[in-house]
């Protein structure tokens, strides 16, 4: 099988996880070297398969017959794990490929991570194993586990003292130590790990190829995900996608939240999009829910395995219940502020709770006060009115220290045992840091418990986002062709304005002007008040060297602006090249809002919005998403906006052409797509919306080539 081309994310990955041979590169005999442990492993945990040890010596190690090479051994092994040094691990990658070897584990270091001849041999590697077929994991990772199959392709020291128990948890890291660790704690928590991978350098198997063999495991019903980067932006959508039309959800741990060292931009676009925000964006676009902390991964990916793809909730509604008003308001504040709602309960359901607590008060939040849990008959009563309730939401009960207490601990897990039975599709969750055994009996009626109310608050709003999996639709993307732009959008926002024109974006009249009277006589035929600005593509913020001139009434208001703006740019960019005048309508009314497109490394162009004009960089209020978006999809941005309450009518105001907004922004993402190897950044502010029905006018634009080394500005 000849090919040196990328294999689709998942393809070829069963050979690190179902292989019938295991080959040990560099095996040894002693078990605390990496050569040594992976043998060991795999015969401590009874790997079914063949164990093929390799060493230049042969003889016998770790009781089994060891060969000289791996072209030596009676069958090709499926699968290699090499255990060699940087300097012998291209011959031993040339002969587990001239052999026949499906998958190769590089466990190694002194790669690409180690400089540019690390790197040509990583290239190397990468070369070899493609141009016969087989997977390359690694180098410098920690290996794949079937925890199912006891196929343990790994040196990880969490694996020393116990396997984790085979479950429904699949763990895929491009850092192995935060991989291992999470696989150790799950397992700590009593979960079981159905498949663990380490991708380290990436050279061909990356995050994709891991989430993708996850989302095809019958074994695995959640992805945890520890991730630094992306290096490949369709393979990880390929993949998500795989995961959520399996119905299986994908929590990811994105570290390196801060873009430090991030270049300056010369548009506001530029400035007010950074990588991590479109990480954000993607991960929310496929269904993904992102943890910010690696207990909120343990936390929230506990509950989704406790609820299961079926009892995830879909709506943002819970009802809270304390035994503490104090308590209460504490949880009601953190709700909240996560975006859940706390809607009122039925007469009915009220009317129960006082008869089984009289002295409760049965607004929600709910404070049960201490009676609640003076019997396991009081307490199942009133979670019974709850849970028949007819709006449906999560019940959120805060134990605080009862389970500390035997005769509490008690009241409460008969309580909570018989409520599951009664109604084992409805979802309770509770607060409580009570005993780790009392916490895990709880947990095993499927009740989610989180360690504090922010915990619990976060949590559920990410388990709402999972459960509205299905209900995302598909992303956009553009098919459409790919042309090269006219260079002279570069020059000057009248050109920019005219090719964003041509592609269906509203913009005014305008035209360019090279002396007084021409201005004059321009501004008549446009028709008073106009606005006249520098025209010039070595100036992108005008109105910073007082380029711009607005709400002009006459003649000689027109001349003497023209006179000072061209004197205001000779003295603040002497060197600027300098196209003239723009003469322009004094446009009125409406909301001003920002959007731009600006070039990810990973994800290339993605397009932002937000509330525009001066406050654009004050506010930063804006939403992003990579390139193409529909307009539904710019409508849902354009919604998030913490002000858009300015667009919707906001103390009487019209409300403002929002769908004409939204199309703006979706042309206008179809523009970068359709552009995107010329244009790196592009800056419509402000963008005039005006009342419904009258459209939306973009009244200044800029453009920047990829070409362009955007600090220069």
């Amino acid at each position: 099988m000849l090919t040196q081309v990328q294999a689709a994310p998942g393809v070829g990955m069963d050979a690190f996880f179902t292989a019938a041979s295991v080959a040990v590169v560099g095996a040894s005999d002693d078990i605390t070297k990496i050569g040594g442990r992976p043998v060991q492993l795999l015969r401590k945990y009874g790997y079914a398969g063949a164990i093929y040890p390799i060493n230049p010596k042969g003889g016998t190690l770790q009781g089994l017959q060891a060969y000289a090479s791996v072209l030596d051994t009676p069958t090709a092994p499926e699968l290699a794990i090499l255990a060699v040094p940087a300097a012998a691990t291209l011959q031993a990658v040339r002969d587990c490929a001239e052999r026949g070897v499906r998958g190769a584990i590089v466990l190694s270091t002194g790669f690409a991570e180690a400089g540019p001849e690390g790197a040509a041999v990583q290239a190397e590697l990468v070369r070899v194993a493609r141009t016969h077929g087989m997977r390359l994991l690694g180098p410098n990772c920690l290996g794949a586990v079937n925890v199912v199959d006891k196929l343990v392709g790994s040196f990880s020291v969490a694996l020393e003292q116990s396997l984790p128990p085979a479950g429904q948890v699949g763990i895929v890291s491009q850092s192995g130590n935060i991989g291992s660790f999470t696989m150790r704690n799950m397992a700590d928590r009593g979960l079981g790990v159905s498949r663990f991978i380490a991708t380290g350098n990436e050279a061909d198997v990356d995050v994709a190829d891991g989430i993708a063999a996850l989302a095809e495991d019958p074994a695995t019903t959640i992805i945890l995900c520890c991730m630094e980067t992306c290096r490949h932006a369709g393979r990880l959508a390929q993949a998500l996608d795989m995961a959520r039309r399996r119905h299986k959800p994908v929590i990811v741990l994105k570290i390196g939240a801060t873009a430090q060292g991030q270049a300056a931009a010369a548009s506001h676009t530029g400035a007010l999009t950074g990588s991590d925000a479109v990480f954000d964006a993607v991960f929310r676009r496929h269904g993904v829910l992102r943890v910010r902390s690696f207990e909120e991964l343990l936390d929230v990916g506990h509950a989704a395995v406790l609820l299961g793809a079926q009892r995830l909730p879909t709506t943002d509604a819970v009802t809270l219940v304390a035994a503490s008003g104090g308590f209460g308001i504490m949880m009601a504040d953190a709700m909240v502020q996560a975006g859940m709602t706390l809607p009122a309960l039925g007469e009915t359901t009220q009317a129960l709770i006082r008869e089984a607590v009289p002295a409760a008060g049965t607004n929600n939040p709910v404070d049960a006060s201490a009676q609640m849990s003076a019997r396991p008959d009081i307490l199942l009563k009133m979670l019974t009115a709850l849970q028949n309730d007819a709006n449906g939401s999560t019940l959120v009960l805060l134990l605080a220290l009862s389970l500390y207490n035997p005769r509490l601990r008690c009241v409460y897990l008969e309580a909570l045992e018989k409520i599951r039975a009664s109604h084992p599709h409805r979802l309770l969750v509770l607060i409580s840091q009570g005993p780790p055994d009392a916490v895990a009996e709880i947990r095993a009626l499927g009740i989610p418990v989180f360690p504090s109310i922010p915990a619990a608050a976060t949590g559920l709003a990410g388990l709402v986002r999972l459960g509205q999996l299905t209900t995302l639709p598909t992303a956009a993307a553009y098919d459409g062709p790919r042309d090269a732009v006219d260079p002279a959008v570069f020059r000057n926002e009248f050109h920019a304005k005219k090719a964003l024109a041509a592609a269906g974006i509203s913009v005014p009249r305008e035209e360019i002007v090279g002396s007084a009277d021409d201005a004059v006589r321009s501004a008549r035929a446009t028709g008073y008040p106009v606005v006249l600005k520098i025209a010039s593509e070595d100036i992108a913020h005008k109105t910073e060297i007082g380029g711009v001139a607005l709400n002009l009434q006459d003649d000689a208001a027109v001349r003497d602006a023209f006179a000072r703006l061209m004197d205001n740019a000779r003295q603040h960019a002497p060197t600027a090249r300098l196209d003239g005048v723009l003469v322009a309508p004094m446009v009125r009314g409406g909301v001003e809002l920002i959007a731009g497109v600006s070039r990810d490394p990973v994800f290339g162009p993605v397009v932002m919005v937000g509330l525009g004009g001066i406050y654009a960089e004050v506010l930063k209020d804006v939403a992003v998403q990579v390139a193409p978006v529909s307009e539904d999809e710019a409508l849902r941005m354009i919604r998030s906006l913490k002000m858009f309450a300015l667009l919707d009518g906001a103390r009487g105001q019209p409300k403002a052409d929002v769908a004409a907004a939204a199309r703006t922004v979706a042309r206008l993402s179809e523009f970068a797509c359709r552009h995107a190897a010329d244009v790196a950044e592009i800056d419509m502010n402000p963008i005039l919306v005006r009342p419904e029905g009258e459209g939306v006018l973009v009244l200044d634009a800029l453009m920047v080539p990829t070409s362009r080394n955007p600090s220069a500005h």
